[in-house]
C-alpha cells in the first residue's frame, strides 16, 4: 500500500501572484485535489516548499503518518535541499524548509524524488487554476 504526492508551487512574474498544487494517490487511487492560492508576493521556489507544507499538512489530516511517502516534485532544488544536498542561501527558504523538517517529524518513511516537469502535469495545473481563480 502506496502513498504517492505529487505537489508544485509557482509564481507569475516570481515573485507575483503565487499557488499550490497538490495531488495524493494512494495505492494508484487519486484522493485528493488542492490547489491553493499564495499570495500577491511569493518566489517560485517558496511556494514550491510550501506546496510540501500544505500536502503534509493534508497527510496528517487523512491520518497516513505511518505509511510510506513518496513525494515527486519538479523542483530539484526543493528536492535537494530537503535532502540536506544543497546548502540553502535564501533567509525565506530557510525557514521553510524548517517548517517542513518539523512536520516531517510526525511521519514515519518519506521519500522525496526529483520528477520530470511533465510528469507533473496536473499538480501544475492546479498552481495555475489556483492563481487564475484568486
Amino acid at each position: 500500500m502506496s502513498i504517492v504526492v505529487f505537489t508544485d508551487g509557482g509564481a507569475r512574474n516570481n515573485p507575483g501572484p503565487a499557488g499550490a498544487g497538490v495531488v495524493i494517490y494512494e495505492d494508484g487511487e487519486k484522493k485528493v485535489e488542492m490547489a491553493h492560492f499564495l499570495g500577491e508576493k511569493q518566489t517560485n521556489n517558496w511556494a514550491e516548499y510550501e506546496a510540501v507544507v500544505i500536502a503534509l499538512g493534508k497527510l496528517l489530516e487523512m491520518g497516513l503518518r505511518d505509511r510510506d511517502i513518496q513525494f515527486k516534485l519538479d523542483s530539484q532544488l526543493v528536492v535537494e535541499q530537503i535532502k540536506g544536498n544543497w546548502k540553502i542561501k535564501e533567509p525565506a527558504l530557510k525557514l521553510q524548509v524548517e517548517k517542513v523538517q518539523g512536520l516531517l517529524k510526525d511521519f514515519g518513511k518519506v521519500t522525496f524524488t526529483h520528477i520530470p516537469r511533465e510528469e507533473n502535469k496536473e499538480a501544475d495545473t492546479l498552481v495555475n487554476n489556483a492563481i487564475d481563480n484568486a
